[in-house]
C-alpha cells in the first residue's frame, strides 16, 4: 500500500462541491447524491446545520490542495455505560482514484484520536451491508461488527 500524508481539517463551505462530488461518485451508497446545480441549495442548507451544531463536525482530507476524502463525526451521550459519550463516524468517503493510499485509515485514525482526547467511551460507525471491502477495512483498523443496525426510510 502506498501511504500518502493527507491533511485532515474541518470542512468549509468552499469544500462543498468537492464533498458532493465524492458522494455523487459512489455507486454503492444509494443516497441519490448528485452534482446537479439545482441540488446545491439542499447541500448548502445541510452544511450550515452541521457547521452550527455543537455535536457534529464535517471534515475533509486534503492532498496537494485537493479534497480527496471526507467524514463526519457526531457526539452522542446516553445514560448507558454510566452516562458516557460516544463518537459516531459517518459518511466516510475517499475519492475513488485515491483509495488504497492510506487516506481512509488516516481519517479514521484522526477521528479515533479526537475521541480519545475528549474522553469518549467508544467510537462507532455503520457501513452499508453491501460494502464488504469497507467492512474488511474497518476490521483491519480495530473495529468489530458488534451490532446489527436497522433503518426506516421516511422520504
Amino acid at each position: 500500500m502506498q501511504v500518502q500524508t493527507a491533511t485532515i481539517r474541518e470542512a468549509t463551505e468552499n469544500d462543498l462541491e468537492a464533498i458532493i462530488a465524492l458522494f455523487a461518485d459512489d455507486p454503492l451508497g444509494g443516497h441519490g447524491d448528485t452534482t446537479d446545480p439545482q441540488a446545491l441549495p439542499d447541500y448548502s442548507a445541510a452544511f450550515r446545520r452541521i457547521a452550527t451544531s455543537a455535536n457534529e463536525t464535517l471534515y475533509v482530507a486534503e492532498l496537494d490542495g485537493e479534497v480527496v476524502g471526507t467524514f463526519q463525526t457526531m457526539v452522542t451521550t446516553t445514560l448507558t455505560a454510566r452516562g458516557s459519550s460516544s463518537l459516531i463516524v459517518e459518511a466516510v468517503q475517499t475519492r475513488a482514484d485515491m483509495r488504497g493510499r492510506g487516506i481512509g485509515a488516516a481519517m479514521i485514525a484522526f477521528a479515533v484520536e479526537k475521541a480519545r482526547e475528549t474522553g469518549m467511551h467508544l467510537v462507532q460507525l455503520t457501513s452499508n451491508a453491501v460494502r464488504t471491502d469497507a467492512h474488511r477495512f474497518y476490521e483491519r483498523l480495530g473495529f468489530s461488527p458488534s451490532h446489527i443496525g436497522f433503518k426506516m426510510k421516511l422520504k
